[in-house]
């Protein structure tokens, strides 16, 4: 058969007409004058704008996950390439011929089924899988060059939006805000510290350590195609390893799916209860000391108060347990209003709130059997610390929505005082300054399924901070996030180098040709 483009001859190879992937192994007859795997006249035809390698690789018509192929065309997948496949009805009904297999990143040209070998598709098989090595991941917090997609626009690594397929973005702003953990994001980005960690047969949970590592580096991939990734593999994910808890249709919060997803992250790399089994445990987990007192009934006889005290029931417990995030309790907003009737919304300082864990201050805690008073005081700050307001309040007839502002600053925020004083603490923790990465705010009705989220993340490199909701993206002063209804916060903790040393230089960014 005659190459209709190069005239050449060429002998073709039956393939088999199943769809598995032993399809793969033929090897065709190479022309010796021509090598057609080196000169196939079909390249042009690829359309760079339409691919999107983020939806689940699954083919367009038998919805089979096995053996599956993305055209270069039109960016369908399709399964197998034998006589009867769906990627060889698909190229010779709509005359489309260069097919990624999106497992073994081969490219063939069909129908005549041979391989392509082309270095100017090495930007295709990176967009899929993008790689990183040790020097690319020490550079990211020092570059500050814009990156230019495919249609042309710029974008910076890791400040990139990301798709609401439907009612996702309360998981968004979380994976947004997790992508610039440094520690977290440097793990991920190199597939071998995950990807050959075995668990117990039929455990899905490695699922979740995957298509979170596989986001990461799309996210941060500075070759991308277009300045937005959506998140769906990853969601599906989420879905399916929280048994359905967590939805892509249905709004959620962000604070519960985050309790939720730092534990089954933990897990899914393996992790014990061990301090830094894992890089979750590492990063986020810190430990404090609860002390617990049983309260006496209003009802007890005042002569059997004394008695009472006395007994173990009563005796005030302590005990040390580790925390992955603090929860913050804003107090009731005042019904004060303004001259013009307009309700005056009250600010108060976030380290009034963090009073909680100073060890002193007390709470009281009821359940159906009894009630009890607990204090909590620091004994050691996680590298990074997760704090997250308490705004929403359920009351008999709804859920209300604390709009009260916290006040805090941006850099040099001291938890010292929130430590226990104890030598051997103070040992433990020699630095207790940090700065604030990420916010995470919640606008709309109230209510943690309702509403709209936000986040706002501090971009290292450029030393600038960018507003991100879903697909859009936008710089944002510093001044303008500390006047948000912040939900979630993420502080970095000051090691002393950067304490004692100078500011970066700032450098005019360029996009990258």
């Amino acid at each position: 058969m005659a190459d209709t483009k190069t005239g050449v001859k060429r002998k073709l190879v039956d393939v088999p007409d199943d769809f598995s992937d032993s399809d793969d192994e033929i090897a065709p007859v190479k022309d010796p004058k021509v090598d057609k795997s080196r000169s196939c006249p079909y390249l042009d035809t690829i359309n760079r704008r339409v691919l999107d390698f983020d939806f689940e690789k699954l083919c367009s018509v038998s919805l089979s996950h096995l053996n599956v192929y993305a055209c270069l065309v039109c960016a369908k997948y399709f399964q197998g390439r034998g006589r009867k496949s769906h990627a060889y009805t698909h190229s010779v009904q709509i005359n489309h011929h260069v097919f990624l297999n999106l497992h073994t990143l081969k490219f063939y040209c069909l129908p005549d089924n041979y391989e392509i070998i082309d270095s100017s598709l090495e930007d295709i098989t990176y967009v899929l899988r993008p790689t990183f090595t040790k020097d690319d991941i020490e550079n990211l917090d020092s570059n500050t060059k814009l990156s230019r997609a495919y249609d042309k626009t710029t974008y910076l690594p890791g400040i990139v939006g990301l798709n609401n397929i439907k009612a996702n973005d309360y998981c968004n702003v979380l994976l947004h805000a997790l992508a610039h953990i440094v520690p977290l994001r440097n793990y991920f980005l190199e597939e071998k510290n995950y990807i050959n960690i075995k668990l117990p047969p039929g455990d899905i949970m490695c699922l979740l350590s995957q298509r979170f590592g596989e986001l990461m580096r799309k996210m941060w991939n500075p070759r991308n195609f277009k300045a937005h990734v959506s998140p769906h593999e990853m969601l599906q994910a989420i879905v399916l390893c929280s048994k359905k808890r967590f939805q892509i249709t249905k709004q959620g919060d962000p604070v519960e799916i985050l309790s939720w997803f730092l534990n089954a992250l933990h897990a899914s790399l393996g992790g014990t209860r061990k301090a830094k089994s894992s890089i979750v445990y590492g990063t986020f987990q810190g430990r404090m000391k609860v002390f617990t007192k049983k309260i006496i009934p209003m009802d007890t006889p005042e002569k059997d108060k004394e008695e009472l005290l006395k007994t173990e029931e009563y005796k005030e417990t302590v005990t040390e347990t580790p925390f992955l995030y603090l929860t913050l309790d804003i107090p009731q907003a005042p019904l004060f209003k303004d001259e013009l009737e307009q309700n005056i919304i009250p600010q108060i300082p976030l380290s009034s709130l963090m009073t909680k864990f100073d060890g002193v201050s007390e709470k009281e805690y009821k359940t159906y059997k009894d009630s009890t008073i607990k204090r909590f005081q620091l004994t050691r700050l996680p590298p990074y610390l997760i704090l997250c307001m308490k705004r929403f309040n359920k009351n008999l007839f709804f859920i209300e929505k604390n709009r009260t502002i916290v006040n805090f600053p941006i850099k040099n925020m001291d938890f010292t005082e929130y430590l226990s004083k104890d030598p051997e603490v103070q040992k433990r923790n020699p630095s207790a300054s940090y700065d604030l990465i990420a916010n995470i705010v919640q606008d709309g009705e109230p209510g943690p399924g309702k509403g709209t989220y936000r986040a706002h993340v501090l971009h290292k490199s450029t030393g600038k901070w960018h507003e991100i909701q879903d697909l859009h993206v936008a710089d944002i002063l510093p001044q303008m996030i500390t006047l948000s209804e912040a939900y979630i916060q993420i502080w970095e903790r000051k090691d002393r180098k950067a304490e004692e040393g100078d500011e970066k230089p700032k450098t005019q960014r360029q996009p990258e040709n």
